[in-house]
C-alpha cells in the first residue's frame, strides 16, 4: 500500500495489545480489556480488510530488547489472561514495531512509516488510555496528525483517569473520540 493520490489516508494504531498481565495494574486493565476486546478486534477486521487504511501494531517489549513479534505474541498469550489476547492478533503481514516507552512514537519508526504511505489520521486503540494511548496521540498531535481515539477500543487502569485523559485528548489536541464503527468510515 502506498500513498493514494489526494485521499485522506487512516492507519489504525493498535497499542500494547500483546500483554501478559504479569504486571501491578494487571487485576484493574484486564477488567476494562473485556469490555474492549470485541469491538478491537472488529476495528482490526474492519482495517485489515480495507486498502486504504494501514494496520500497524505497536508492542511494549517488556524490557526484551531481543524480542521479537512472535516471542511477544507467544508470552502474551501464554500470559494470565490469553482469552484478551487471542481475538486480537497483528496479522503476520501487517507493520509490527516494539517500544520502549509509553508513546507509540518514542524511539521507533512509526512517524516514518505514516509520513511514507502518506497517512493523514491517526486511529488510536489498546491499552492505557490514561498512559500509552494519551502520549501516543500527543506525539501524533504534534507531529500534526490528525487524531481519533475508537474509545469503545481503548482500555483503562481507572476510570477516572480514563476519563479525563479522553477529555483531555478532546479538548487540547482535538482528537475525535468515535466509536469503532465510525472512525474509518468519517
Amino acid at each position: 500500500m502506498g500513498q493514494m493520490g489526494d485521499m485522506t489516508r487512516t492507519a489504525v494504531v493498535v497499542v500494547d495489545m500483546l500483554n501478559p498481565y504479569d504486571h501491578d495494574d494487571a487485576d484493574l486493565l484486564q477488567r476494562s480489556v473485556r469490555e474492549v476486546v470485541r469491538p478491537l478486534a472488529g476495528l482490526v477486521r474492519q482495517a485489515w480488510e480495507r486498502e486504504d487504511v494501514e494496520l500497524i501494531f505497536v508492542n511494549d517489549n517488556h524490557g526484551d530488547f531481543s524480542a521479537t513479534r512472535e516471542q511477544l505474541q507467544h508470552r502474551a498469550l501464554n500470559g494470565r489472561f490469553p482469552q484478551l489476547v487471542a481475538p486480537v492478533p497483528p496479522p503476520l503481514d501487517c507493520a509490527f514495531m516494539a517500544k520502549v516507552r509509553h508513546s507509540a512514537f518514542y524511539g521507533t519508526p512509526l512517524e516514518y512509516l505514516l509520513r511514507s504511505h502518506g497517512v493523514d489520521v491517526v486511529v488510536l486503540a489498546g491499552q492505557v488510555t490514561e498512559q500509552c494511548v494519551l502520549y501516543s496521540a500527543l506525539d501524533a498531535y504534534v507531529r500534526e496528525f490528525s487524531v481519533r481515539v475508537a474509545r469503545d477500543c481503548v482500555a483503562h487502569i481507572h476510570a477516572d483517569l480514563a476519563e479525563a485523559a479522553l477529555r483531555l485528548m478532546e479538548r487540547n489536541i482535538r482528537a475525535e473520540l468515535l466509536h469503532a464503527a465510525h472512525c474509518l468510515n468519517h
